[in-house]
């Protein structure tokens, strides 16, 4: 459940700028934890999530866990005024990382 001090504006879906990956944030936990799925555009398994303020900021942590995303990691910051999430990806099978952005659709 949602309280005053849970960042509600991250609940909805963002869509990556460069495809058709979405996060869909469910819930906002005050715990720290999200409810939250993936699509790439297939749902793919979210092992973990879980976001934090951190220097001001709202951070999220992903990690998938699914055929082919055995511990893949999003960590992204939010700007809120801007709607957009970005930070890195970790595609654990490469071992790459890559720069990503993510907007809030309307």
């Amino acid at each position: 459940m949602n309280t005053d001090k849970t960042p509600k504006h991250l609940e909805g879906s963002w869509l990556r700028s460069d495809g058709p990956y979405t996060i869909e944030i469910i819930e906002i936990q005050a715990e720290g934890k999200l409810l939250a799925k993936y699509f790439n555009p297939n749902p793919i398994n979210v092992g973990d999530a879980s976001w934090k303020k951190q220097e001001g900021k709202v951070q999220i942590y992903v990690e998938l866990r699914d055929e082919n995303y055995p511990g893949s990691i999003y960590q992204l910051t939010c700007d809120e005024d801007a709607e957009t999430l970005r930070g890195t990806y970790f595609q654990a099978v490469a071992k790459q990382t890559f720069e990503v952005s993510f907007t809030k659709e309307k």
